[in-house]
């Protein structure tokens, strides 16, 4: 029998599951397993919640008496060091089970009345936002022991992000999570991706395609927290890829007050027609913005960038466009001016490439910023396939973050060179000895060569007459000497 027909030995294999019970069992057990040997891991998830820095100890099915009844919680955490002590139960659900309001009410109940710190509940279901937790509870038993939702993509990506890019020490430690990692990739572990916009999506965007829908619809404030819930989604996956911690771009506000943010998403889809969030990338030179405009049935990503504080408006154009060298030309290229309200020129890069005069309105005028923006067509379906909503929206963010962000680099602004002092010749003479160098020596001359440069560019013809524009190799090298981008 040839060898590639074989099935490696598994630390955490998938054969075997039989039904959702034995699905939540293996996944919690593995989770909670690495958890305690990689110290690493565990403790990037531990430390946000308040866990002090010690070793964690798991346990699984731990059992508790609730009245008269006997419940068993899916998993203990407890972590240790000096005195300090913390602890938390632990609930799971795999695939598209959802957590369940009486059955985390009763384990707040035993987390209150054991002394315990939290409640940790892990499932596919993604709040529009970090810090919300998808279930409805009651707050008055959140006074004493604080819930915390994992989503198992964050689990998943927090394990990419520790084993790839942050590192494990030990090299068994880091096998052992790589077999982590391989289980929770695998469809049988029950780690769902992002699978449906609910139950709501048709309705409503059939609402908005006609002009019906109202911000007081029920379904409207649904279909809103999915498609944040869906960016957060997708954060995770390019951060997974980055390296980085990825994350949705809120203000504080929307931050400090969640339904501000829902219902701006809903009022935008009333008036407009549309859902507009955005990325926040580390080192990039803006936020991802994304619109989905659900009555046209297209996508567009753009990201706005600084334009150059040095140079004519022609050099500004070209460091743009040096730097989309390999943008696709399909790409949406907008200029705006200083003091100026509302659109500014815009056009294909196609275009802006053969003859960039095209984004020069005013002369006289200088650029404040640049949009780069590419739009694609939008999916209408609510789960994942062909035509999805979900999937064109991942595609739209990947491409554009590919092709142009990671590509693009803010200005700045050339550093000021040392001006070189005149020299004396080795035993030469000079006309009057008792005169010493001077921070002025040479002035007049540059005086007279400022006068000149003057007088040039006075003679200059204007940049908006096309005919007499020249793009040659010395017009680079001149725009290369005022604007250097880093």
């Amino acid at each position: 029998m040839a060898e590639e027909s074989w099935h490696q030995a598994r630390l955490i294999p998938t054969s075997g599951i039989n039904g959702a019970e034995e699905q939540e069992r293996r996944a919690t057990s593995a989770l909670l397993a690495v958890m305690a040997s990689v110290r690493e891991f565990g403790r990037v998830l531990t430390q946000p919640l308040g866990a002090p820095a010690g070793p964690l100890d798991t346990f699984i099915e731990v059992p508790f008496m609730h009245g008269e009844r006997r419940l068993y919680p899916d998993g203990l955490i407890r972590a240790r060091r000096g005195q300090k002590q913390w602890t938390a139960l632990v609930e799971v659900k795999t695939g598209t089970n959802e957590l369940e309001t009486e059955q985390l009410e009763a384990y707040l109940d035993i987390a209150r009345d054991e002394g315990f710190d939290a409640l940790i509940t892990i499932s596919n279901e993604i709040p529009p936002m970090a810090g919300l937790h998808p279930a409805k509870l009651d707050k008055r038993k959140l006074k004493r022991v604080a819930i915390h939702h994992w989503p198992w993509s964050m689990v998943l990506a927090e394990a990419v992000l520790q084993k790839e890019h942050r590192g494990v020490a030990d090299p068994d430690q880091a096998w052992i999570l790589g077999e982590l990692i391989r289980y929770l990739e695998h469809p049988r572990s029950g780690a769902l991706q992002f699978e449906d916009m609910s139950a709501s999506w048709v309705p409503v965007r059939e609402a908005v395609a006609t002009g019906t829908l109202r911000s007081t619809d029920k379904e409207a404030p649904e279909v809103a927290n999915r498609f944040d819930a869906l960016l957060r989604f997708v954060s995770l996956q390019l951060g997974r890829r980055l390296g980085e911690d990825v994350t949705p771009a809120l203000s504080r506000r929307e931050l400090a007050d969640p339904a501000l943010r829902s219902q701006a998403l809903v009022q935008s889809m009333c008036d407009e027609g549309t859902l507009q969030g955005a990325i926040a990338i580390p080192n990039t030179v803006g936020p991802l913005a994304v619109t989905a405009d659900l009555r046209a049935g297209r996508v567009t990503c753009h990201v706005e960038i600084a334009a150059p504080r040095e140079g004519r408006a022609m050099t500004r154009i070209n460091w743009l466009l040096r730097q989309l060298r390999s943008a696709p030309e399909t790409l949406r290229v907008e200029a705006f001016t200083m003091h100026s309200r509302g659109a500014g020129t815009a056009e294909l890069l196609r275009a802006v490439r053969q003859n960039p005069v095209l984004l020069i309105e005013d002369p006289k005028k200088e650029f404040r910023s640049f949009r780069i923006a590419h739009t694609t067509p939008l999916g209408t379906k609510r789960g994942r396939g062909r035509g999805s909503f979900i999937e064109s929206v991942e595609s739209a963010i990947d491409a554009f973050y590919g092709d142009v962000l990671q590509e693009l680099h803010a200005w700045t602004a050339t550093p000021p060179r040392l001006r070189e002092s005149p020299e004396v010749p080795d035993g030469g003479s000079v006309a009057l000895s008792s005169t010493a160098l001077s921070s002025q020596d040479g002035q007049e001359n540059a005086g007279q060569a400022e006068d000149a440069d003057a007088l040039m560019l006075e003679m200059t013809p204007p940049v908006d007459q096309p005919a007499d524009v020249v793009l040659d190799a010395d017009a680079d090298a001149d725009d290369s000497n005022a604007v250097r981008s880093v």
